[in-house]
């Protein structure tokens, strides 16, 4: 399924259904193919909405997880978004915590599956084979449980992302950021209700994690996926969308 790119003003998105918004936030790897069941499933109930990150247009000094999350507040503001149900994966995760820290008032629920903030297993600092597909392969492979779930596509995409040395070098800065910007101690000021969903086969946001999330957000609750990585929506999209149903239509 292709979706139109919507352009509004400087902002890149992807609009689908009517209802209350639905806002994706994707990581750092993130493609919009990533979310290709949860909009399927979701667009007849939720005005579904993702911004394109600019992970590689932000000047270097503004490539962070506070960069990206004043990106967020402008395209909401743009957008004159509220009642919003926010979705964070792995680093959209963490962006979507910053910005909830400072403006509660506009939302309405937040999903996290396997987010940054407290600690994450990356593709690491440097490239020491950013050249080596193989290296790259087996690395996007540890995103998954199933090792399958990165086709070719998905491995090409990386590939060509981490050899272009540009960007290259904003990945390093945003994964940097991402593990100074540790949220530890400001998760118990987030009072609206949270949904963690986890693989609890996740080695990149390991199950230790969302056990401490779900420890310091006081209004959360978290459900395990069997047999899942790092990114449910996309290996176990049914039993993803099914846990989403269920505590969407909680928030009401």
């Amino acid at each position: 399924m292709e979706y139109e790119i919507k352009h509004s003003g400087k902002f890149k998105y992807v609009e689908e259904g009517t209802g209350e918004p639905l806002v994706l936030l994707h990581g750092l790897f993130g493609a919009l193919s990533n979310f290709k069941d949860l909009v399927e499933g979701f667009k007849d109930k939720y005005r579904v909405i993702i911004p394109l990150l600019p992970l590689y247009d932000l000047s270097l000094i503004e490539t962070s997880v506070s960069g990206l999350s004043k990106y967020v507040s402008k395209f909401i503001e743009h957008q004159k978004l509220k009642n919003i149900h926010l979705l964070g994966n792995s680093l959209g995760g963490h962006v979507g915590l910053v910005y909830t820290l400072k403006h509660q008032p506009l939302i309405r629920s937040i999903t996290l599956t396997g987010s940054s903030g407290l600690f994450e297993n990356g593709m690491g600092e440097t490239y020491p084979k950013r050249g080596d597909y193989n290296y790259v392969q087996k690395k996007t492979e540890l995103t998954f449980y199933d090792p399958n779930v990165a086709t070719k596509e998905l491995v090409d995409e990386v590939f060509s992302i981490i050899n272009n040395r540009m960007k290259a070098l904003k990945i390093i800065a945003l994964a940097r950021s991402a593990i100074r910007h540790n949220l530890g101690d400001e998760l118990n000021e987030i009072k609206i209700p949270t949904c963690l969903i986890w693989g609890k086969n996740d080695t990149i946001t390991p199950p230790m994690v969302a056990e401490e999330f779900k420890k310091l957000l006081p209004n959360s609750e978290l459900h395990w996926i069997d047999k899942c990585g790092h990114a449910p929506m996309m290996e176990v999209p049914g039993e993803f969308n099914t846990i989403l149903s269920a505590f969407l239509a909680k928030c009401k």
